[in-house]
């Protein structure tokens, strides 16, 4: 049983450290060490998020263990240690016989997708490693941090069950390829690992071996990514995909030290990502094109807002930056802000309906990020977040006249 769902927190050996913050990217190091103190001095106003993060950890410690090798279609080089998916808006031709070969229906996921397990396989392997990690670093509770070391090899280290560090065969069309740099984007699921394994440092599961062995694998992952005919077409997209190309590679490096190069790759983001793709009036056109123009406008948003996050690491303020025709990450914000709060009615397709509620994450961090803009004052329209999500251990929140 994970430590809080017995009510006890246990005195691990990350919990005995010199308050050093934890090697984390994405996340904020020093703000998980804060939390974590405040916990341990016996601050109640986490008690509901570790509450839900405990009974998270209690089904993560049944979940798994995750592998590519289960699936069962064979990828085309026939090894199914190899990464595999279909591209989710593509669907049979009806023009002929065959179905071959399949055309794009933007917004609509062809349900086929789930018969390769590979996509969904990750992404259930990042989310339970994470909040196992997370439980380790908060509770101190070694059963969660065994149990994250033990998905981990099996996803990165068993011989008979790893992940080849490719995803040459992500996002196949039928008929047209057998992979594309599109495909990339569904690595996503594996930045957050880098970040839970920097919480896991010091259990006595994570050791200098499995450090060595994971960094190996996620090196050969990203000389892939930089060399591949994939990967570069991916680094050169315009659009989100081209943002979370971004956040994966800078993670990537910043994990195996390779700092310069993270530090090169967020320069970049200025004028390769933000100049590109926001417009003057805070638009990005190529999300809103789109048929589920809304999802994209916020998930493009939300990655350059962790590329932002990422920048902090190596002194690069992308926060702050704009263009001299006005172009930014807080015009992106603002142009969004009025469709999120219904004072606007947003003018653009968005299959499946839409709603403002996903925004309001990003105005809450927004109210951290400046606080001298207008965001603090637009918490007022919100309803209060709930005491119990887990963002309320992860990122600052303005509580009340007050940051917590």
């Amino acid at each position: 049983m994970c430590a809080l769902a017995s009510g006890l927190l246990q005195a691990g050996p990350a919990l005995e450290k010199d308050g050093a913050s934890p090697r984390v990217f994405l996340l904020d190091g020093g703000y998980l060490r804060l939390v974590r103190e405040k916990i341990h001095s016996g601050d109640s106003n986490y008690a509901p998020a570790l509450a839900r993060l405990a009974e998270d950890a209690h089904k993560a410690m049944g979940a798994g263990p995750f592998s590519v090798v289960n699936k069962k279609t064979d990828p085309p080089s026939g090894d199914r240690h190899d990464y595999m998916s279909m591209a989710p808006y593509f669907w049979p031709n009806p023009d002929t016989s065959n179905g071959l070969p399949y055309i794009r229906r933007d917004g609509e996921r062809n349900p086929d997708i789930n018969k390769i397990s590979d996509h969904r396989t990750i992404f259930e392997m990042s989310s339970a490693v994470e909040t196992l990690a997370l439980n380790y670093y908060f509770t101190g509770d070694e059963a969660s941090a065994a149990r994250a070391k033990e998905l981990l090899a099996a996803c990165f280290f068993d011989p008979a069950t790893r992940m080849n560090p490719n995803m040459q065969y992500a996002q196949a069309i039928l008929g047209v390829n057998t992979g594309r740099g599109i495909g990339l984007i569904e690595g996503r699921a594996l930045a957050p690992v880098v970040d839970a394994v920097g919480l896991l440092a010091g259990s006595k599961a994570w050791t200098t071996d499995d450090q060595r062995q994971l960094q190996q694998w996620y090196a050969q992952f990203l000389q892939w990514m930089q060399e591949s005919k994939n990967g570069r077409e991916e680094s050169a997209a315009k659009n989100n995909h081209g943002t979370y190309y971004d956040i994966q590679a800078a993670s990537y490096a910043l994990f195996l030290g390779k700092v310069e190069l993270a530090s090169n790759i967020l320069q970049t983001v200025e004028h390769k990502r933000i100049d590109l793709q926001i417009e003057p009036d805070g638009r990005q056109p190529l999300e809103l094109a789109r048929t589920k123009a809304w999802s994209y406008s916020q998930a493009n948003l939300t990655g350059l807002m962790q590329l932002a996050d990422l920048g902090e690491k190596v002194g690069v303020d992308l926060w702050h930056y704009r263009s001299g025709d006005g172009r930014s990450v807080t015009k992106a914000i603002d142009y969004l802000v009025p469709f999120a709060l219904g004072r606007e009615k947003f003018p653009y397709s968005q299959l499946g309906g839409f709603s403002g509620r996903s925004f309001y994450s990003v105005i809450r961090l927004a109210a951290v990020k400046y606080p001298e803009g207008p965001y603090r004052s637009l918490l007022a329209n919100l309803p209060a977040a709930d005491a119990a999500d887990r963002s309320i251990l992860l990122h600052p929140t303005i509580v009340q006249d007050g940051a917590r």
